[in-house]
């Protein structure tokens, strides 16, 4: 029998789609607005919200924050996520003398307790490490992981942008859950240096951040773009769907399951991405686009 109760996302579990939060300070929108925008990204089935400490100067999570506040009932349909580790030189971080990384045991417990506050919860669902920290032992970041976990202040965990090798390392000290990337139909590095295949392998789907290259892909006057603009829009005719729908399934075709982060107040960008779930790209017309970006056949 069917109700109109929101569905609860299953613990532990991300959406296929997630809507990222970078540029929350940016979009002017009230504390009301705020939190219309996660109740309509919530009936997509967008369940996963993206954030990261330094996001707006570290004003975006409390921003974030604020509409939960504001809508408590909000907190339990939803999965958060944020990423700590990078030290910007603002205001808001006095102390910061130089931009630069840290994943030392110190500095991740007091990142997670700042967005717990930021984020008026109780529990992070899952932390990435932002950027991997040259000087990071792998050992003493499992033993904060740890410590957080068994806490119950952050549920899961994983790393951003971190190669293949730093993600092993990492990860046979301490379960890992993804590894978010950037991966577009412009910026395929992800496809040649082993990343995809090892999420592939562990079956640990990466998030994808960018995966309209930053807006390049629709703007972009370069002759890349503009190539892979020209297969997408093709694309999309056939279909029936956007050009950017076409760009999500692309994305979405690949067998590691990728999570692509769609970060617009625009709900109807949000939309979009959704719709790439329905959209399953023949191999052919995967690599239609492959070969418009590279500008050559495969070899």
């Amino acid at each position: 029998m069917e109700t109109d109760t929101p569905k609860q996302p299953q613990p532990g579990l991300l959406s296929p789609v997630v809507a990222g939060c970078w540029r929350l300070h940016e979009w002017g929108l009230d504390r009301a607005a705020r939190v219309r925008w996660i109740e309509r990204a919530l009936a997509l089935g967008i369940t996963s919200f993206d954030h990261a400490d330094i996001y707006g100067g570290y004003t975006a999570e409390a921003l974030f924050g604020e509409a939960l506040a504001a809508a408590p009932g909000l907190r339990q349909r939803l999965r958060l996520v944020t990423k700590c580790g990078i030290k910007l030189v603002c205001g808001a971080r006095p102390a910061h003398t130089i931009k630069s990384y840290d994943s030392s045991r110190g500095h991740i417990v007091a990142s997670v307790e700042a967005s717990l506050r930021a984020l008026h919860t109780d529990r992070i669902d899952l932390l990435l490490l932002h950027r991997p920290d040259l000087l990071a032992d792998p050992d003493e970041i499992a033993a904060a992981f740890d410590a957080l976990r068994r806490a119950g202040k952050v549920l899961q965990f994983g790393v951003s942008n971190h190669t293949p090798s730093q993600f092993a390392l990492l990860h046979r000290r301490f379960p890992l859950v993804s590894n978010q990337i950037e991966f577009s139909p412009l910026q395929m590095q992800a496809l040649a240096d082993g990343t995809l295949e090892q999420a592939l392998d562990l079956g640990l789907p990466p998030m994808i951040w960018s995966p309209l290259a930053g807006g390049r892909l629709f703007r972009g006057d370069d002759e890349q773009a503009r190539r892979v603009r020209a297969v997408l829009e093709a694309l999309a005719a056939e279909h029936g769907v956007s050009a950017a729908t076409v760009a999500y399934a692309w994305i979405l075709r690949h067998p590691s399951r990728p999570l692509p982060i769609t970060g617009s107040s625009r709900i109807e960008a949000l939309a979009e991405a959704v719709a790439a779930l329905s959209l399953r790209l023949p191999a052919e017309a995967w690599y239609r686009v492959w070969q418009a970006s590279m500008g050559r056949e495969v070899a």
